[in-house]
């Protein structure tokens, strides 16, 4: 929690701000912060400006009575309640728990001492700032939100709501260097300070097995994976196969060994030349497929839930640059020796659902919504929870 103070704090704080006048603020503001009119009425700006992040329907305490006359410590205080309000709905959206079910990206954004953060903000005498720290800062969101303030067609503007919103539900600080897999745009990015770096084409699970949303961490690539077979797949007919016709089972690479299916590394292994390793408690991941024909199908809802990656070596010899040569990569495939590789440095991994998404030409890029997850009721109406049930 340090590193978020450490952070947003840089935003807010100058180099001229003493430590002195901060215990100071400290000092004076232990039971609550006080505000001048000035800044209650850059506050009032900030929430009457909500909508354009698409938080217009985000209740904020009425702080407009009474006057700082009358009773300036209860001023103070309700601008406080309103000002951390504002800010959460910043940090995490103001939608109901429901609307976040399936949603298992946790955020810790809400554990921030905003108290701490506010008090700076208001020394600096800059709210904005402070605010401004708070948004989502991959680049999507940013165009997402550019393109809500003009936007004139409801549907259109309901759909970058929804997203926007998502954007809210991620990590505030998603790592220095990220993966993030758009289920909707069937796609794999690969990000360093939130800059995009490289994308890859991925196929993503049917209808009927949608792949989830989740966070994991990568530490390393398989090559020449062995594929350990699920029980639902087993039961499709690759146990019968095992069973009834044992040669046309080892044609296939299929072994029934120590009480599990598996299939050996080779062409014809469902998972390709390559498996991430990224722990999970879906059995999720992101593998290579010897099917490369379907990438080219505009909608990629092909899998039992996995991920499909097009270009897959490419992509494996990009997270392994430091750790491996592309010689040696080469090298291991071709000998189908199962081997596991760690990265120099282990990586988040976002696996997420966003039907608009910021587009290279600055414009917006919508995408169908395969999962019919856009039916969101993003009002504020039922308590929420940090992650999703």
């Amino acid at each position: 929690m340090r590193k978020f103070i450490a952070i947003l704090g840089g935003f807010l704080l100058s180099t001229s701000i003493s430590a002195q006048t901060v215990d100071q603020a400290e000092e004076d503001t232990q039971d609550h912060l006080i505000w001048t009119e000035p800044q209650i009425a850059q506050l009032q700006q900030l929430v009457d400006a909500r909508a354009s992040e698409g938080l217009e329907d985000c209740a904020i305490t009425n702080f407009s009575q009474p006057n700082s006359a009358s009773d300036p410590f209860r001023r103070s205080r309700l601008a406080s309640v309103a000002a951390n309000e504002l800010m959460l709905a910043y940090l995490d959206g103001c939608s109901p728990a429901s609307a976040r079910a399936k949603w298992n990206i946790g955020s810790d954004d809400r554990n921030i001492d905003t108290q701490q953060l506010l008090m700076k903000a208001l020394v600096r005498n800059d709210l904005t700032a402070y605010f401004n720290a708070l948004r989502p800062r991959n680049p999507h969101y940013q165009v997402l939100r550019a393109a809500y303030a003009t936007e004139t067609d409801a549907e259109k503007r309901s759909t970058l709501a929804v997203n926007m919103e998502r954007w809210r539900w991620m990590r505030l600080v998603m790592g220095d260097k990220y993966l993030l897999v758009n289920a909707a745009s069937f796609e794999v990015t690969l990000w360093e300070n939130d800059t995009k770096l490289k994308t890859w084409p991925v196929i993503v699970g049917k209808t009927k097995s949608p792949t989830p949303v989740f966070e994991a961490t990568v530490s390393g690539v398989i090559l020449n994976p062995w594929w350990e077979i699920p029980t639902s797949i087993v039961a499709e007919g690759i146990g019968s196969m095992v069973r009834n016709n044992p040669s046309a089972a080892r044609k296939k690479g299929y072994v029934f060994e120590n009480g599990r299916y598996r299939q050996r590394p080779g062409p014809n292994n469902a998972l390709g030349q390559m498996k991430l390793v990224m722990p999970n408690p879906y059995s999720i991941y992101l593998h290579d497929t010897p099917n490369k024909n379907r990438f080219a199908e505009p909608v990629r809802t092909f899998s039992h839930g996995c991920i499909r990656v097009g270009g897959a070596i490419d992509f494996d010899k990009t997270l392994l640059e430091g750790a491996a040569t592309e010689e040696q990569i080469d090298e291991i495939l071709a000998n189908r020796t199962t081997t596991k590789l760690s990265l120099t440095k282990p990586i988040p991994i976002y696996i997420a659902y966003f039907t608009a998404e910021g587009a290279d030409d600055g414009g917006v890029r919508y995408f169908p919504d395969v999962y019919k997850r856009d039916v969101l009721k993003l009002a504020r109406n039922e308590p929420r929870t940090d992650c999703a049930a």
